[in-house]
């Protein structure tokens, strides 16, 4: 908070639906950021990790900022990071006033409100890091909360027990603001009820307000129809709507973002609902980045994100194909590999990248020691995994998943950019977005 008083509250410049969650919290962030979009806002949103582009992480609706606001933002940063406001205004960075420099991820989020407040953007939508409670993010006072599916995540931070995590993505809700929770385990959502209670926020618990019906999975997406219980939204009939996203989940958090958008922005018409529906463009979530064979990237990296991945790409392309796997420590890769074997003909275990601390040894081992000789195989250099998953994948004609984590996913996209320039749906996809951002 001390950082956003130097440059006069930048957070405080639009109205905020602030997100936590374990999982679905990116998909959901940018579904409301697409839907404002298509209603007329100028809807910065806050996400990460990034896939192919930094810029990813801080945008506009689908698209990325004009690049005079990453500059003039980035002058404002900058000159606050580099001490140019005189010390005795700038406590942080005065060692006499025992202050200590800010983190990456609390200049980044700073960065990310001034590159809104700048661009004049008139709604953020804003992703949490880890946990909620002492997230950088939350310094803002939002109009709405949503806070997705609680899993086991980063217990070495948030704690080794569903109600522990429950309790820091709760440090999220905010006295009198509604929050809308989606479908929860029986100890997750206990926690939420009090909490909102103590807080006296309005609790909108998607399973007693709507559901899903007549869902469709294909290739190119999700079909299903929205259908609201009670009175909450008594004039809304059954929505008929279509995510360029193929899977269930996603379907699930597409009807989240409709509910915190009619609860929190009730000027948002219908019409303007489907059409940033199937304009959302969200990178590695069920993302086809080459054919012949089918090669896709998601970054599932818990146990049941990556079981309704495996049913949505078994849905599509039948069981038996080609598994890459890798995930960071942290993560249950035991109780995942028990989920995938079964799924999978040839598993390959790699690294997730440099960039997150991993044991790959271990995630091999949770593989292999589970299936056949010559099921499962390791390659510790991840350029050297890609590689022979995708010659694995040519010969024997085989479906490629790739997941475990967005890191690895951003790895793979990397390397068949650099590898396969053939690749004429991954050129168009890549020049469609060079065109949307110098337009």
């Amino acid at each position: 908070m001390a950082l956003a008083a130097l440059v006069g509250h930048p957070e405080r410049s639009a109205p905020v639906i602030h997100i936590a969650g374990s999982k679905g919290k990116g998909s959901t962030t940018g579904m409301i950021a697409s839907v404002l979009e298509a209603g007329g806002y100028r809807a910065a949103r806050y996400m990460s990790p990034h896939i192919s582009d930094f810029r990813e992480r801080i945008c506009m609706g689908n698209s990325f900022f004009d690049e005079s606001v990453y500059c003039v933002a980035g002058d404002e940063l900058r000159d606050l990071a580099d001490n140019r406001v005189p010390a005795s205004h700038n406590p942080l960075f005065d060692p006499n006033a025992g202050g200590e420099a800010p983190t990456f991820f609390e200049l980044l989020t700073m960065y990310f409100f001034l590159c809104a407040r700048t661009g004049g953007c008139d709604a953020m939508i804003v992703e949490t890091g880890l946990g909620g409670r002492l997230d950088s993010t939350n310094i803002v006072d939002p109009v709405a909360t949503i806070i997705t599916l609680i899993e086991l995540e980063h217990t070495a931070f948030l704690g080794d027990t569903i109600p522990q995590v429950a309790g820091e993505k709760a440090g999220i809700i905010k006295s009198g603001k509604p929050l809308i929770l989606a479908r929860q385990k029986d100890d997750a959502l206990d926690v939420f009820k009090k909490r909102a209670a103590e807080k006296n926020s309005p609790l909108l618990y998607f399973p007693e307000m709507a559901c899903l019906e007549n869902v469709r999975i294909h290739s190119g997406g999700t079909d299903f129809s929205l259908v609201f219980h009670g009175d909450k939204f008594p004039a809304n009939a059954p929505l008929d709507l279509s995510i360029p996203i193929p899977g269930v989940v996603q379907a699930e958090n597409a009807a989240l973002a409709v509910v915190a958008i009619k609860t929190a922005f009730p000027d948002i018409g219908d019409d303007a609902i489907r059409l940033g529906l199937k304009r959302v463009k969200i990178p590695a979530r069920f993302e086809v980045i080459a054919n012949a064979p089918p090669l896709v990237i998601d970054g599932a990296h818990t146990p049941e994100s990556v079981s309704l991945l495996a049913d949505t790409f078994c849905s599509l392309y039948g069981d038996g194909g080609l598994l890459l796997f890798g995930c960071a420590a942290d993560k249950n890769a035991d109780e995942m590999a028990q989920i995938l074997l079964p799924r999978f003909s040839r598993i390959i275990v790699t690294m997730p990248g440099s960039f997150k601390i991993s044991d790959s040894e271990k995630a091999y081992r949770a593989f292999a020691g589970r299936c056949e000789h010559g099921k499962a195989t390791y390659a510790k250099d991840t350029a050297e995994a890609i590689r022979l998953t995708l010659e694995t994948a040519r010969e024997n004609r085989l479906p490629v998943l790739c997941t475990g984590s967005f890191y690895l996913a951003s790895e793979v996209q990397g390397y068949v950019i650099k590898n396969c320039g053939d690749n004429m749906k991954l050129k168009h996809r890549l020049m469609a977005q060079i065109v949307t951002h110098r337009m």
